[in-house]
């Protein structure tokens, strides 16, 4: 069975600029289509990681990794597409080494037009559409690319505001923890400056009494400790819930 470059060599010299542009036609309707799918894939990951950022604790970091991320996944595209031009030249026997066909394939994908590389005289049709391809994927590119940086400053905002907030909270709750101590810390003075005063002099059936007072400041103490601990307890869920809960303008919600 006859090979491509033999089954190209074939065609008359007339008929293959037609040819050229037939086969280029198919490779830049199919990278298409390529893209499109590529595109949809990586602006779904980038939706999916801003969800999961908005459902946890406000990273401002992991936000920027994910926006770097998404930059290089659509780099990867190209390239890939590149490489399949590359892939469709060489077997058709057009350039001989692989790496003259991805050094002209590249010249051509991003119309910069520099490369001394060049195919057969008949076939040259085939590098303007080459380059059609480029234009095409980087302006559906450079249209998407603009959707997640706007995406990205959003979560950003977003992110910021929550961290903010828990800041204050955060600071509202040691606030209140320091005021209950010192309370509890003037309150237990208080007691014991008490009962020094009232043991003074006082007879054994006294002093046990005294005791027994002691005892029940002790616990209510003891309770007003628990209530701290309640309150710190409760900081801490609505803590939890500004942060797994998203805000109102928040853009998933109009995703389907």
């Amino acid at each position: 069975m006859a090979s491509i470059p033999e089954l190209l060599a074939k065609i008359p010299d007339e008929y293959k600029p037609l040819a050229a542009l037939g086969i280029g036609a198919l490779v830049l309707v199919f990278l298409a289509l390529f893209h499109g799918v590529g595109l949809h894939w990586i602006l779904l990951q980038q939706r999916r990681g801003e969800r999961r950022l908005r459902s946890g604790k406000p990273h401002l970091l992991a936000a920027s990794f994910l926006f770097a991320w998404s930059v290089f996944l659509m780099l990867d595209l190209h390239l890939l597409e590149i490489l399949i031009w590359s892939f469709v030249l060489t077997h058709m026997g057009l350039i001989v080494h692989a790496y003259d066909a991805i050094y002209f394939c590249a010249n051509g994908y991003t119309t910069l037009g520099m490369g001394k590389m060049d195919v057969e005289e008949h076939w040259r049709i085939i590098s303007p559409i080459i380059g059609i391809s480029g234009l095409f994927t980087f302006a559906w590119t450079t249209s998407a690319l603009v959707d997640v940086v706007a995406s990205n400053r959003r979560l950003l905002e977003q992110l910021e505001d929550e961290r903010e907030r828990e800041m204050h909270m955060r600071f509202a709750l040691r606030k209140n923890e320091w005021e209950a101590l010192k309370s509890e810390g003037a309150a237990a003075q208080f007691e014991r400056d008490k009962i020094r005063m009232e043991t003074a002099g006082a007879s054994v059936f006294q002093r046990l009494r005294i005791w027994k007072e002691e005892k029940k400041g002790v616990e209510a103490l003891r309770r007003a400790a628990t209530a701290i601990e309640a309150l710190r307890q409760k900081e801490r869920q609505d803590e939890e819930k500004l942060t797994s809960t998203p805000t109102a303008d928040s853009p998933d919600k109009k995703q389907p």
